[in-house]
């Protein structure tokens, strides 16, 4: 058949759940739009390793064009979506083009939350992209750097201090590595400043660190934190951050390098849509993932909200949106030959993991829980599995055990020119 004849499908977002459904698609009588307003597929449960030092940008992200360079269905765009007209069915992009569609799959994904204190975005990033982990980096090594130049101990103190905030994987991750890099592999590279003085502080709004896990594992990683010279805060939010550091309920802690680990705030495509969505602003879908009231337009990842049988929201994690894909692919499949469409979507919880530094992890799979160095290796496998192609998976497996062994990490590069901010006195803005 003519291409221009097909079912046009058009998928908005290259993360996990778009890449699956494109997968899964292949066969079928269809011509796909995938349309993402980066060039490149991320990898982001390995994203804190390469704000960390830990691996490179390559290691963790592929052209999604390489992707589907034999899938001569595919059709790839870089370009930035600005809306969708239900009714026209089309979806307008940057520089007033459109692209009309039979089927509209919308996996947008998600962006930081500052609940309502956007100010404080330009001092503590969030950790969502590429440009995200290289700013965290370069921010990192920066501080180090100016610190073995300082000659005013309360600024060299502010800049030693590393703050995170939000004590979820992404935190807790951040902090053991950055902990684990200051007090064990810097110390012997720096001759005016002791990096082992550097002061790492977790900040966690609730009652405890990984509150998604178990008691006893959220326990385990507060303990395997505290080992690490990690200074946890829970139980106070953040009141304030600026370029002078974090107030943590009433008190200010100096600090020139913050990360924001705290919340996320889905894309606009309820907006778009003019759906209901959520608190973080994700699109309250139907039992089959489409949107309410247009059965040719599905949502999912973390532009999704999705509730599992027991009543609670499925997790924003690559495992759900990699079977949300898979099952509109199937949704499409069924429709396209006429056949019984499948049963309401229904996730399978595969587990949860997260690090606590490069040698201990811990691992939830329900009724087997796991922690310390046996954890991490089940945790460095699975990651490994999931990544995409044999150079890929080689070369952050040899990295890992590289850093393991040695404890050398292989990415430290300031590759980008950052300002340097006149010196402050270190204590908190007027």
């Amino acid at each position: 058949m003519p291409m221009d004849t097909l079912h046009h499908v058009v998928v908005i977002g290259g993360g996990f759940g778009g890449l699956q459904l494109v997968k899964d698609l292949k066969g079928l009588p269809v011509r796909i739009t995938l349309v993402d307003r980066r060039n490149h597929h991320l990898f982001q449960p390995l994203l804190y390793q390469v704000a960390t030092t830990l691996l490179a940008t390559s290691e963790i992200a592929w052209p999604i064009r390489r992707l589907f360079r034999d899938r001569t269905e595919v059709t790839t765009l870089l370009a930035e979506v600005e809306g969708v007209d239900t009714a026209a069915r089309t979806v307008a992009l940057s520089g007033g083009d459109t692209i009309p569609y039979d089927t509209l799959v919308l996996a947008t994904g998600a962006t930081h939350a500052y609940f309502g204190n956007d100010q404080w975005a330009p001092f503590a990033p969030g950790l969502k992209t590429l440009e995200d982990a290289t700013t965290i980096r370069r921010r990192m090594l920066l501080a180090f750097e100016q610190a073995e130049r300082e000659a005013d101990p309360a600024v060299r103190d502010a800049l030693l201090t590393f703050t995170i905030i939000g004590a979820g994987p992404t935190g807790v991750e951040l902090a053991g590595i950055i902990a684990e890099l200051a007090h064990a592999t810097l110390p012997p590279e720096f001759r005016n400043i002791d990096t082992r003085k550097t002061r790492v502080v977790l900040v966690e709004a609730g009652a405890r660190v990984l509150s998604g896990f178990a008691e006893p594992l959220s326990d385990y990683a507060y303990k395997a934190l505290e080992k690490l010279g990690v200074e946890v805060h829970l139980g106070k939010p953040v009141t304030k951050c600026s370029a002078a550091g974090v107030m943590i309920g009433e008190a200010f802690i100096p600090s020139r390098t913050i990360v924001w680990a705290a919340g996320v705030q889905a894309s606009p495509a309820a907006k778009w849509l003019g759906v209901p969505a959520d608190r973080a602003g994700r699109v309250i879908v139907e039992k089959d993932l489409s949107a309410p009231g247009f059965p040719q337009v599905f949502v999912i990842g973390d532009t999704a909200s999705v509730l599992n049988d027991d009543g609670k929201p499925i997790p924003g994690i690559a495992p759900a949106a990699k079977q949300q894909g898979a099952y509109v692919a199937k949704v499409l499949r069924a429709r396209l030959r006429q056949t019984p469409a499948p049963g309401s979507f229904r996730y399978r919880h595969q587990g949860s993991l997260a690090t606590i530094g490069r040698r201990s992890a811990i691992i939830d799979f329900g009724r087997i829980q796991l922690t310390g160095a046996l954890a991490w290796w089940i945790w460095g496998i699975a990651h490994i599995y999931f990544l995409i192609g044999t150079r890929s998976r080689f070369a952050v497996a040899w990295s890992w055990l590289w850093i393991y062994l040695s404890g050398q990490h292989t990415a430290r590069l300031i590759t980008q020119k950052e300002s340097v901010e006149p010196p402050f006195s270190g204590q908190p803005d007027p």
